[in-house]
């Protein structure tokens, strides 16, 4: 693996140390996936597992802070597509946790991939290590019960079984998969053989395995001795195993980011890792849990898993309900009002408002697919668009004209660059700018301006401790983002 900087690996854990006997567990979170069915909150490039959706929390800073809360592990190593690469070390920042490493996928692949490279770099520091595997966008309200479950599946994996952990269902649901317990494992509660696996059943079906009391939701959370897993990667999907350990050795590590090289990892079947090794071995285990967990795959379900009021209803944001039962409301600032209505899902942004019946919520990537096929920017961005340096966000556009406001953050750089069809005009209302325009740079404080015109060098960077606003007036013939020649950028964008 080639190294862009000094450090030639990720180093192992900094904190959660205990004696050489004691495992290495690592939490691999999945970061990766556009979460389609929770648009128009989610989107392509900033999607729901980094959106604050029931608390102050992102799904990705939840699922940290989870893992966060149980002993002995160590800092988390995060798959994500490397387009999200910025977002995450945001949201690392905002709650004080230094990653393992940040592994980003050129393509993506499903979890079967990601799952054996992860593996495999593990495996080069530690033989011995075991990942708890978690997906980014889940949410479980009792951590305890999640904690117990990880030292149960703990001692599992040491006696070499791949762990899947198990929810204890609490009515039909028809949109998980199950997994059927088999034999106890010897001298360990809530520890079972998998007896088998379980598509997502039809209504009756789902019934009769809740009454039956034996079947459990499959989580989508692991725990796997790498070593095991490695063997099971080679003698059931090989094609992954060689492909992945490709990627990774002809990767290249950039500080903490590992980017696995795209030419192995796209020839590496797209295919999970239940289809790829847990539904083809004899060495699986499922720890039984009652963690009350939900995968928040659609607003439905997320309406499901918070509490409601004594009509069915959540709310959040300024909303007014009248005679309104079963129903999920999100405002985004705007004031929205609903009266007479049933089982529905409303969600309100800046730039667009989603209704749908709560049935048929789970059909929302149809109408996601049909905007990005369609060339709507509202199917893959929101109206505020986030960058490595800050953001920006149209507030007003016609002919030949566009006004942006744009944030830099502290420290924040944006790239070198030159546009052949627009001038710019910026005009500082909050911080210091550091300006270079042509030959010349300049320091610029709030109300004052700088013109920038057509087929000039420029760069805009924030040197101060406080976030730098201010407003751009785009004027020429042509103002789409795809107008820009950077010659130097601090974040490696072409």
């Amino acid at each position: 693996m080639k190294t862009t900087t000094n450090d030639a690996r990720p180093k192992q854990k900094d904190r959660g140390a205990t004696d050489d006997n004691s495992p290495w567990i690592v939490p691999v979170i999945l970061c990766g996936g556009s979460g389609k069915r929770l648009w128009p909150v989610s989107r392509q490039s900033n999607p729901k597992q980094f959106q604050r959706l029931y608390s102050e929390h992102s799904l990705l800073q939840e699922t940290i802070l989870r893992a966060d809360g149980v002993p002995d592990l160590a800092n988390p190593l995060l798959i994500c597509s490397g387009n999200h690469k910025f977002l995450i070390s945001e949201q690392l920042g905002e709650i004080n946790t230094s990653p393992l490493a940040v592994m980003c996928e050129p393509a993506s692949r499903g979890t079967g991939p990601a799952l054996c490279a992860a593996a495999s770099m593990l495996y080069e520091q530690n033989p011995d290590a075991i990942m708890l595997v978690m997906p980014s966008d889940h949410r479980i309200g009792n951590a305890k019960a999640f904690g117990e479950a990880v030292r149960t599946g703990c001692e599992a994996a040491s006696r070499g079984r791949l762990v899947l952990f198990g929810s204890v269902p609490t009515r039909p649901e028809t949109g998980y998969g199950y997994i059927r317990s088999g034999q106890k494992m010897k001298n360990l509660d809530d520890a079972f053989a998998v007896s088998r696996f379980v598509e997502k059943p039809d209504q009756a079906t789902a019934q009769s395995y809740v009454d039956e009391g034996h079947y459990l939701w499959n989580c989508g959370i692991f725990m796997f001795p790498v070593a095991t897993l490695l063997e099971e990667f080679s003698k059931h999907s090989p094609d992954i195993s060689q492909m992945s350990a490709a990627a990774l050795d002809k990767g290249q590590i950039e500080d903490e980011h590992i980017h696995l090289d795209a030419g192995a990892f796209s020839r590496a079947p797209d295919i999970s890792v239940d289809r790829a090794v847990l539904e083809n071995t004899k060495r699986c285990a499922v720890v039984r849990v009652d963690m009350d967990w939900s995968d928040i795959g659609t607003w439905h379900s997320l309406r499901l898993s918070q509490p409601a009021d004594a009509d069915g209803n959540v709310a959040n944001g300024r909303a007014l309900l009248d005679h309104v039962s079963n129903s999920y409301i999100h405002a985004n600032g705007r004031l929205v009002a609903a009266v007479g209505v049933d089982d529905l899902v409303v969600v309100d942004t800046d730039d667009a408002l989603l209704i749908s019946s709560a049935a048929e919520a789970s059909r929302i990537d149809d109408i996601v697919q049909q905007l990005q096929n369609d060339g709507y920017p509202e199917g893959s961005e929101h109206k505020r668009v986030s960058r490595p340096w800050g953001t920006y966000e149209s507030v007003d556009d016609g002919q030949r004209f566009q006004v942006k406001h744009i944030t830099v953050k502290p420290g924040g750089k944006l790239s070198l660059q030159m546009h052949h069809h627009r001038a710019e005009h910026w005009i500082i209302v909050a911080g210091t700018a550091q300006v270079t325009c042509g030959e010349e740079s300049r320091l610029l404080s709030e109300n004052e301006s700088i013109h920038i015109p057509v087929g000039t060098k420029h760069r805009l960077e924030n040197p101060g401790k406080l976030p730098l606003h201010l407003i751009e007036v785009q004027v020429g013939a042509y103002l789409g983002e795809d107008d820009i020649v950077r010659y130097a950028d601090t974040y490696g964008r072409a």
